[in-house]
């Protein structure tokens, strides 16, 4: 069972940044879970929002500014936000990265991104479409769904449609069901976002593959 860290160590450090990433591999994650966007010049860049507010700033669209502007930008007193090549560069030589695709049509942009690199990837999104062109242009790659609110039948289905590997469903939306169909298609089940102790327990009882959570220090007695 994988100890997913969403975010980072977001509840000690700035959600998606390099102090955040390197803070959860400490905390002995297994994984970090992390959303990316791409610059105007093409630079793919980790961040939840298509847009960033500095300190003390109006809002700005990642998608519009070039990464020389937006790297000079500051969440916290010397935080930027990071590219996704400088998280891999961090990243332990046997913990994953997974990368959600939240950017518009930037799929190659990222795969490019996770093949210059020795950090184990795979990616995935709620833009099932993504995954499917990401599919075609990197087939080594592994690749994830996710889904927030649906039917078990829809969940499924979208597994063979999309080539997934990992079924990302809502915690909530997961039962025994679920796990063993998903497992019988070939995928995994991965939960989110789980900051329960006790629910993941249960989780793992009923047999997915891994937990993201806020805080990995909630999963200790699982490992």
């Amino acid at each position: 069972m994988e100890r997913i860290a969403h975010r980072g160590a977001k509840r000690e450090l700035p959600e998606n940044s390099l102090p955040a990433f390197r803070r959860a591999f400490e905390r002995g994650a297994d994984a970090v879970e992390l959303d990316v966007h791409a610059t105007r010049d093409g630079i793919v860049v980790v961040h939840h929002d298509p847009t960033v507010r500095s300190t003390g700033a109006a809002e700005h669209a990642i998608a519009e500014m070039s990464w020389d502007e937006l790297r000079r930008l500051e969440l916290l007193s010397g935080v930027s936000i990071p590219a996704l090549a400088d998280v891999l560069e961090v990243t332990p030589a046997n913990k994953t990265v997974y990368v959600e695709i939240k950017g518009v049509a930037i799929e190659a942009a990222v795969i490019v991104v996770i093949r210059e690199h020795r950090a184990m990837c795979a990616v995935h999104s709620f833009d099932h479409e993504a995954i499917t062109r990401c599919r075609a242009l990197a087939p080594e790659i592994p690749r994830g769904i996710l889904f927030d609110d649906a039917p078990a039948d829809e969940m499924i289905r979208a597994i063979g449609v999309r080539g997934a590997r990992d079924l990302w469903p809502r915690w909530d939306l997961i039962d025994a069901e679920l796990v063993a169909r998903a497992q019988d298609a070939g995928a995994r089940v991965v939960a989110w976002t789980v900051n329960s102790a006790a629910t993941a327990k249960k989780l793992v009882d009923l047999g997915v593959a891994g937990v993201c959570t806020d805080d990995v220090r909630l999963l200790d007695e699982l490992r």
